[in-house]
Formats: C-alpha cells, structure tokens, sequence
C-alpha cells in the first residue's frame, strides 16, 4: 500500500522541464542515419522518447528563430526577423516560454547560448528566476588563432561595438581562426563550463523535489569557429566524411535564394576576394570542424543527462533537445544558415515526457519551433498559452501520446533576401517558396518548389511543371495570418 500511496503522490507533482539549445545542430547525428557522425548522447537522448524525423525551425538564424521558440510567435507574426531589435520593444508584455513557467510556481534559470545575445541584441531578464548565467560563443585558445586580438565574429557576439565606442567597423577588426583543436580538457571551451554548471545546479535542484524546476541549457557548438579539444577531432578521419555532392545554384531558380559568401569570411582561412566554390582541402577541414565539434557538445550534453539520473531527477523530468536551424556543409556552394532550404532550417527535435512517451519511437509529423511553447505547457498541465504575444504554435501532444497521429499537414517558415520576403510551406514530399517584393515594389513575385522525393539536394526548381501543386501549398500558405517583414509601429 506503501508503494502505491508513493506512486500516486509522485505523479501528482508537476513535471520538471530541462531544454537543451544547441546552436546550429542539423541532423547529422547518429539516430538520424548518419554513420559518420560520433553522437552516442544524442543518440541516447533520442532513445528516451520521441524523435521527430521532419522537424522545421521557423526562421534560419539564431536570433529569430531563439524568439519563435520563446515567443511561440513566428517571424512572420512579429516581424521579428533581423539582429538589432529586442522582441520587448514590440511586445513589451509578452510571456515567454520560461516565464509562462515562472508564472505558475516553477523555478526557472539559464545557462549557456539560450537567448541571442550579440549583434546588437541581449537576453531578457523577465524570463528567469535568477540572472541569466552566459559564457562565450566565440572563444579561441591557440595564441595564433586571433593572436590575443579582439576578432570580428569575437565582437559581434559580445556587442562590443555598443560598449567601445573605440570600434567604429567591425570589418576593420582581425579575422579570426575557423578552427583550432588544442589539447585541452572540455572545460576549456564554454560547453564543458556549461555543462559543469548545469550539472551543480541539477544537484542542488534535487533536494528540493516540492519545487519544480524549468532549465535552459545552451550549448555553442557546433557553430562557428569549430573551436574543440584534440580529442574530439582525433576521432574522425576527415578523409571518409562526407563531401557535398551538388554545390551548384537550383536550374531555374532565383539566385538570390541561395546564400553565399556572409559568416563563413569573418575567418581567416576562407577566401574573401568573391571565391564561390572553395578548395576540396578548405571543405574537408570545414567539414571536419563541424563533426567534431558536434562530438564535443554532445559528450557535454551526457554529462548533463548523466547529472539527472545521478539525482533521480529521470523520471519527473521532461526533457526537450532542439537545434536553433540546420547549417549547409557545402551543397548550394553554402556554408552558412540564412535561407528557405532544407539543410537550414531542418532540425533535430527529440521530446521525452515521462509517462507520455514512449522509448525508441519517431514521428514523421511536420513541426515547428513555434510548437514547442504549447507543447511543454500541455506536458506539464498548464493552461493553454494565450500571448499577449501571437501563439502560433500547435501542441503535439497526441502525436507523442501515438507517433502516427496527425495535427497538421504541413510546416510554414520564412526568410528575408534580397529584398524578398521567402515564405516556404513544407509537407511531407515537397517544399514551395513563395518569393514576395518588400522593397522593389514592382517586381513580380517568384516562385520555387522542390519534389523532395525525387531531388533530395534541391537541384531544379519544378515550379512550372507543377502547377497544381504550387496551387494547392500556396492555398496552404494563404490559411495564415497575412505575413509581415517588419515589426509593426506603436499606435
């Protein structure tokens, strides 16, 4: 009788929540099939719940895409799509993620890469029970990385421009190192310093189990510059990863939508002189950056998930890995973020909801950044967010209850280019990009659609061929709220 009393009283407690913010994380890890990749921890993640096989970040950059998840708003709603302008001068009463938790009782903190702050944007104090822990997003070791100069991607992501008046162009600053592998232990980079202090935290959390806690850990890597200890790139061999198979622009797509050049030249090995196609040397060590580095974080993350079974904190706490967006490795001649196609803004999703989920399972249902908000609310029995704030998002609930169950039919995200707004609605075998003019008035309105069953790397754009289908997913497209490309003005 004892036991069961136990039983019943500890599932009458409120969920904790732990979330794990990787930046610029793609699927190319384990449980999503590829075989070059090291991830035993985010494999193992995976294996605790639910992984979503066609996951869709709402906008491809850090900022915007941090605040469609706080906000449960898209871009599309808020306007919110370029670095410089903070979400609470436009909705200075919104209700984050965090703290719609905060609101009702729960602890609430952070650590790491979680809000965007750099290029002109800081977090959001409102959002936690304790001041924001932040550590570095650029950071080199090697003396000969940044020779102990303050580097480009270094002062944007410290907004160093807005606190020494010093600086007048960023562009005037030293170039950066892309990669360097010290031998050092994890704690030397950021991820490791994170780790180690999510893990203090998960066991000072645990003595106090009548308090529900909600955390936020953010981890750096694998963004740029692929800075890791030597161990993690020992581990591969860079001549059997994977180079990028079509590196060209889509036949008869706008050229606009494919982004070049941008990030990639604020460091010093990448030609900055118009150079497109990069040599299969430059490739090669790119690409190994980024495997290594997404080994080093998710050797940081087993710690943290370690901390939690350590602690018993395992079976009342749910647990969210998200991927800000996707990164391209080469195809489009892209090595950077920043557009409508698949390898930005696909991403990994793995939920597990204790008594909710089940092990080993994945769901081919398309979802959003943005659904994430409702979907923790529900999970942990609170009411259905309203806002102040647009809520776009659709909890997912039934489907992790049954990875068959259906909500939606297709995902919906945007990006600006080239004076465009790009809305792309995404189902299960295709994509349709709807390219809108937001400055050269005049200039008609362009269209791309890719048959992902067919062209999986995006080589031509069908959209003449198949008109029905454009016909049938901009009808889709036109089912929400008319889009805006910029934050709306206080009346």
């Amino acid at each position: 009788m004892l036991n069961i009393m136990q039983a019943e009283e500890k599932s009458s407690k409120q969920p904790n929540v732990l979330l794990i913010m990787v930046d610029d994380l793609k699927p190319n890890i384990g449980v999503y099939g590829d075989e070059n990749a090291i991830s035993p921890n985010l494999d193992r993640l995976a294996a605790m719940g639910m992984r979503f096989d066609m996951a869709y970040c709402n906008q491809a950059v850090c900022m915007a895409s941090r605040y469609n998840y706080m906000l449960g708003s898209r871009s599309t709603s808020t306007g919110l799509f370029n670095f410089g302008k903070e979400f609470r001068d436009v909705y200075p009463d919104a209700v984050t993620l965090p703290q719609y938790f905060k609101n009702a009782g729960y602890h609430v903190e952070s650590m790491g890469k979680v809000y965007h702050i750099g290029h002109g944007n800081e977090g959001d104090e409102a959002s936690w029970s304790v001041p924001h822990r932040a550590d570095k997003v650029v950071e080199y070791i090697l003396p000969e990385s940044n020779n102990r100069q303050l580097t480009r991607e270094e002062a944007l992501f410290t907004n160093a421009k807005k606190y020494d008046k010093s600086i007048k162009n960023i562009r005037d600053l030293p170039r950066g190192a892309a990669w360097e592998a010290p031998d050092v232990l994890d704690e030397a980079y950021a991820d490791g310093r994170v780790a180690t202090h999510a893990t203090n935290r998960l066991r000072e959390l645990s003595k106090n189990p009548e308090q529900p806690f909600f955390m936020a850990v953010g981890f750096a890597r694998p963004h740029l510059p692929f800075t890791a200890p030597k161990k993690y790139w020992d581990m591969y061999d860079p001549q059997t990863l994977p180079m990028p198979e079509f590196e060209g622009y889509p036949k008869d797509a706008p050229k606009f939508a494919v982004k070049r050049h941008g990030e990639i030249e604020a460091f010093k090995e990448v030609p900055n002189d118009g150079t497109e196609i990069y040599s299969d040397e430059l490739k090669r060590q790119l690409i190994h950056g980024y495997y290594a580095s997404m080994t080093y974080m998710d050797a940081q993350l087993g710690r943290v998930l370690d901390a939690l079974e350590k602690h018993n904190l395992m079976e009342n706490t749910i647990v969210v890995l998200w991927g800000d967006h996707g990164w391209h490795l080469g195809d489009h001649g892209s090595w950077t973020k920043h557009d409508n196609y698949e390898q930005a803004n696909r991403i990994p999703i793995f939920i597990a909801a204790p008594g909710i989920t089940t092990a080993n399972t994945s769901s081919k249902q398309l979802i959003e950044t943005v659904d994430l908000y409702p979907t923790l609310a529900e999970l942990a029995g609170l009411p259905k967010p309203t806002g102040p704030q647009p809520i776009d998002g659709t909890s997912m609930v039934p489907v992790l209850k049954d990875g068959n169950a259906r909500v939606r039919d297709h995902a919906y995200h945007a990006f600006i280019r080239n004076g465009h707004l790009g809305e792309a609605i995404r189902t299960e075998r295709y994509r349709m990009v709807r390219w809108t003019p937001i400055i050269k008035k005049h200039t008609e309105v362009v269209y791309e659609l890719y048959d992902y069953e067919k062209d999986p790397m995006e080589t031509v754009n069908i959209v003449t061929k198949k008109k029905k289908i454009v016909n049938e997913l901009e009808a889709m497209l036109e089912t929400h709220p008319k889009a805006i490309s910029k934050p709306q003005k206080k009346k």
